[in-house]
């Protein structure tokens, strides 16, 4: 181990190797940070440059771009309210309020030693269990991602905050709004309302920008049209360790980075899963294990920082499935894969043994982007942060011609600009009737793959649902999950019993 870790050091310590790093986590950071390219895109923007070069410099600048652009995305959550990635949906939640209270530097220190310990976390996993556990992955069949979908979805019971009854219809209105178009499998014809474009299915990355973006700069443009020009937020100052944050506070958050990053890497070894989902489940079992989960929403470190420590975390476990199996684990990863097969190389067991130097120089090259990643943003936040000292009035013109651009520039559809102006008013009348996003969002990402490994397994087991409580993964989700919602049934009628009771004395 320690001998092929060497060879890998070796091979990449050079100068062309160190500036083809610290030039992709750069190019990430500033992709990722602009609301509409995700990390997906930013990695196939630069993979034509990847081409060129010879194949370790060439997946060097692509992993830097990786681990850039996860780091990227929560910029503007936190600044602007607007997920820069998909990644970075739950990070809105507790980040925006946070910078809205002058509290910015301190959001975006803890989002930066979060990404830094999540990221670091997942390539020593990676470097240590590659293998093995790729092995437990390859037990998981259609059963055991259908039960964890489930799972993931009783979760919006915790982000729905005091209307439980709110939530759950955001909830059931982002899985119709996602079974849209094609349904998987059989490719049946739904709601498409005789509209070619409506076949294809909402683009998840557009709806996110619709509803986060341009929903943020109605309620924004509300809100400050009558103070033109003394519209600027508070960043607040540096203090404590250098990251925004004190010893105490990060003694504090010690349990939850531990947690959320195991969460990142064991959920991020799964093919499909996505760092979105994975972002939002993280966020649900942070509140669910806290001590004050009434203060979740309202600006707090704990949300940011379990939310940023499990998506970068996710990076190392994504990355298992790709080398040992040849099997991506998000979209990012299969662009990662398409640039390992266009230097010629075939990712799978043999891979370790044939270009050992060429593996764990990516191993290494990951760590070393970690450490590049902490640099560029540690001395980078205060040039980062002057965003929030333009007044509105210029900021928000600005980021709606990039939503806009951003939306068409995925698919290369005027349709999707307009989809994008719809969710951004969906987005709007929500935060008007206070109805939450977060289990919109959760509803429409996860619908989707619930339907699709359902249908998967029905057709493994020709209709039959015995197996679902007969294979044990399956069992232990499904039962996990029929545990949490008697637990948060319970817990919501003892609430309403003391709630009466305070009444009636």
């Amino acid at each position: 181990m320690l001998e092929n870790l060497a060879t890998g050091l070796y091979a990449l310590l050079t100068p062309m190797g160190i500036a083809v790093i610290i030039a992709g986590v750069v190019v990430g950071i500033a992709l990722g940070a602009v609301p509409g390219i995700s990390v997906t895109m930013a990695i196939v923007l630069l993979m034509p440059v990847s081409f060129t070069m010879p194949a370790l410099d060439g997946m060097m600048l692509l992993v830097g771009v990786y681990i850039g652009g996860m780091a990227g995305g929560f910029h503007s959550a936190i600044l602007l309210g607007i997920p820069g990635t998909p990644a970075s949906v739950a990070t809105c939640f507790d980040g925006h309020p946070m910078a809205q209270k002058g509290q910015a530097l301190k959001a975006l220190g803890g989002a930066v030693l979060a990404t830094f310990i999540g990221t670091i976390s997942g390539v020593i996993v990676m470097i240590l269990a590659s293998v093995n556990i790729a092995r437990v992955a390859l037990t998981f069949g259609p059963f055991e991602y259908f039960a964890i979908a489930v799972f993931s979805l009783s979760m919006i019971s915790m982000l729905a905050g005091k209307s439980v009854m709110k939530g759950l219809a955001a909830g059931v209105l982002g899985m119709l709004m996602a079974s849209s178009g094609m349904a998987p499998i059989d490719g049946a014809v739904r709601f498409s309302f005789s509209s070619l474009q409506m076949m294809a299915r909402l683009d998840v990355l557009v709806v996110l920008v619709g509803v986060f973006a341009l929903a943020e700069i109605m309620v924004s443009a509300e809100t400050s049209r009558n103070n033109l020009g003394t519209d600027k937020v508070q960043v607040g100052s540096k203090s404590g360790i250098g990251f925004g944050i004190t010893k105490k506070e990060f003694k504090e958050q010690i349990p939850v980075l531990a947690r959320s990053s195991a969460l990142g890497i064991g959920m991020g070894v799964l093919p499909g899963i996505g760092a979105a989902t994975i972002n939002l489940l993280a966020y649900s079992v942070a509140k669910a294990r806290s001590k004050y989960p009434e203060k979740f929403g309202t600006g707090i470190l704990d949300g940011v920082m379990a939310t940023e420590s499990t998506n970068s975390a996710t990076l190392g476990g994504s990355m298992v499935p790709l080398l040992t199996l040849g099997i991506p684990g998000d979209m990012a990863t299969a662009m990662l894969l398409g640039g390992l097969m266009v230097h010629g190389l075939t990712p799978g067991p043999l891979l370790f043994v044939e270009e050992t130097a060429l593996v764990y120089g990516i191993f290494v090259s990951m760590a070393i982007a970690s450490f590049v990643m902490l640099l560029v943003l540690l001395y980078g936040e205060q040039f980062i942060v002057k965003v929030l000292r333009i007044p509105k009035h210029i900021l928000l013109p600005i980021v709606f011609t990039m939503c806009i651009v951003g939306a068409f520039g995925l698919n290369h559809r005027i349709f999707d600009t307009y989809i994008v102006i719809i969710f951004g008013a969906v987005g709007y009348l929500f935060s008007k009737f206070k109805i939450p996003v977060g289990p919109f969002i959760m509803g429409f990402i996860l619908g989707p793959m619930a339907e699709t490994f359902l249908r998967r397994a029905l057709m493994l087991s020709q209709g039959d649902f015995t197996p679902f409580v007969t294979r044990p993964i399956s069992a232990l989700f499904l039962g996990c999950t029929v545990l949490f919602l008697s637990v948060m049934v319970v817990k919501d009628l003892r609430t309403r019993s003391s709630a009466k009771a305070k009444a009636s004395a």
